[in-house]
């Protein structure tokens, strides 16, 4: 007893000079540098990136939470926006992008790029393109109640055996998959770039973005993993064995979630790689090596 109060009021003979879960300094350094270097990504996305290039911070990634379609090519969503330069939507103050993800795995199974509203018989040519593009077809085909996706689409759909499901009228988030991946792609890319006028440009921009996201962009409903991964159902990153910088922290603890396995002797100093995807700095690849 009095030997257990001795160490409560930290006055105890056995007593560390650090606490073992405290990160050394460079950590917090690399963190701040990535953070100025990509400065549109939040804690959580920062915690994501690093947990994939081996380094697992505190904020924890979410497990993967349950979804309506089960595995890829189940249910794909098919929507329309304009991005603009101004504040008429239509050529030559902006683009229309149409863009086809998938549900299960959020990856960008088709896209393309438009000077105008397209037509029914436009949208579903930009549908058979992704297909043959995927080399599958979807069970169903999510979409909202706009002109684009009645006559001829849905004439298309029927000749492939395809359903279409409408979104409901007035309810927020009835498409919400592909609802989200074009406010991504807006913040992310359309509204950090100078905007080309140039159509081969724009679809250059467009792709860049669409491998970016698919293959190396983290997301939370994912529990971490990327939309390839998930679609292609390859090992996530962040599950690979992980550097530790701390270097009192037992080999066998568990560290931030996705819990992994440790790579070589704790206590690694790393220094912190950041690429742009194409040479383009709003599409960071971040990686982790240990410090020479």
């Amino acid at each position: 007893m009095s030997w257990m109060r001795r160490l409560d009021e930290g006055g105890g003979f056995i007593r560390p000079t650090a606490p073992l879960n405290r990160f050394p300094d460079f950590v917090a350094h690399l963190v701040q540098r990535l953070k100025a270097t990509c400065p549109a990504l939040g804690k959580k996305k920062i915690a994501a990136v690093l947990a994939r290039a081996g380094l697992h911070l505190g904020v924890s990634v979410p497990r993967p939470g349950p979804v309506r379609a089960r595995a890829p090519n189940e249910s794909w969503h098919v929507d329309l926006t304009a991005v603009p330069f101004a504040r008429l939507l239509r050529w030559p103050f902006a683009w229309w992008v149409a863009v086809a993800v998938d549900h299960a795995s959020r990856l960008v199974v088709g896209f393309a790029v438009l000077v105008r509203r397209p037509s029914s018989t436009e949208t579903a040519s930009f549908l058979g393109r992704a297909i043959r593009r995927t080399g599958a077809s979807p069970r169903t085909v999510i979409t909202d109640h706009g002109r684009e996706f009645t006559g001829a689409f849905r004439r298309h759909c029927r000749r492939l055996g395809i359903r279409q499901r409408l979104g409901r009228v007035g309810q927020h988030g009835s498409i919400a998959i592909v609802e989200r991946f074009i406010r991504s792609m807006k913040s992310e890319c359309t509204r950090r770039i100078l905007m080309p006028f140039r159509l081969a440009a724009m679809q250059t921009e467009f792709g860049s973005y669409a491998t970016w996201f698919n293959e190396h962009r983290p997301h939370e409903a994912l529990g971490g993993r990327t939309p390839l991964e998930v679609y292609t159902r390859a090992p996530p990153a962040n599950e690979r064995p992980r550097f530790e910088p701390r270097p009192l922290w037992p080999t066998r603890a568990r560290c931030a979630a996705p819990n992994a396995p440790m790579k070589g002797p704790a206590g690694a100093r790393l220094v912190l790689v950041v690429r742009g995807l194409a040479s383009k700095r709003h599409l960071p690849v971040i990686q982790i090596r240990r410090a020479v």
